[in-house]
C-alpha cells in the first residue's frame, strides 16, 4: 500500500502504550500492508505500528530473509540466557547502544484475520520480537540501558538535527 516515513524520537505517539486491535477490517489490512511495505528496505529489521503513527498494537518484521507480521502480540517466552550488542532503532537514526536483551523470545498474536500467529527466534530474531513489542508498550530501546549509558543516549538525541522537541 505505502511506505509510510518513520516518527522519531521525541513524538509522543512514542511514549504512549498502543491499543489492542478489536476490530479487524479493512483499516487495519491497510495498516498491515503499511507495515509490510515499510520494513520492506535494507537495514530494516522491524516496524511497530506507533512509528508510522498508528498507535495500535502490531508490528511487521524482516530478519533474515523472513518477512511478517504480528497483531496484539505478546511476549510469552524469554530465555534466561542473554545477548549484549549494539541496538538501533529508525526512531532514533543514526545511533546504536550495547542492549542486553534475551537470546530467544516467543510472540504469539493474531494475524488480518485474527487467527492465531506464534513468531519465535534467537539472536537477531529474538531481539527484533523484544524491540517492537516494547514500541507497542510505549519504550524506546534507550530506556532499558543502564542509567550512566542511557544518559549519554539522551545527550546524543538531543545533538541530532532530526529530534523532535515540542
Amino acid at each position: 500500500m505505502a511506505f509510510r516515513p518513520i516518527r522519531r524520537f521525541g513524538d509522543p505517539i512514542l511514549r504512549m502504550a498502543a491499543e489492542p486491535v478489536t476490530e479487524f477490517d479493512q483499516r487495519l489490512r491497510t495498516i498491515v500492508a503499511d507495515l509490510l511495505d515499510t520494513v520492506d528496505a535494507p537495514g530494516r529489521a522491524g516496524v511497530a505500528a506507533p512509528q508510522i503513527g498508528v498507535g495500535v498494537r502490531a508490528f511487521s518484521y524482516n530478519v533474515d530473509g523472513e518477512i511478517g507480521y504480528v497483531i496484539n502480540p505478546e511476549l510469552v517466552e524469554l530465555s534466561q540466557k542473554t545477548q549484549d550488542g549494539v541496538e538501533a532503532c529508525l526512531s532514533l537514526p543514526g545511533l546504536g547502544f550495547d542492549t542486553r536483551r534475551a537470546q530467544h523470545a516467543v510472540v504469539r498474536g493474531v494475524d488480518v484475520d485474527n487467527e492465531p500467529v506464534t513468531v519465535s527466534g534467537s539472536g537477531l530474531m529474538a531481539r527484533c520480537l523484544q524491540h517492537e513489542t516494547d514500541h507497542l508498550d510505549g519504550i524506546v530501546y534507550i530506556q532499558r540501558l543502564d542509567p550512566r549509558t542511557r544518559r549519554e543516549a539522551y545527550r546524543q538525541v538531543r545533538d541530532q538535527d532530526w529530534f523532535w522537541q515540542p
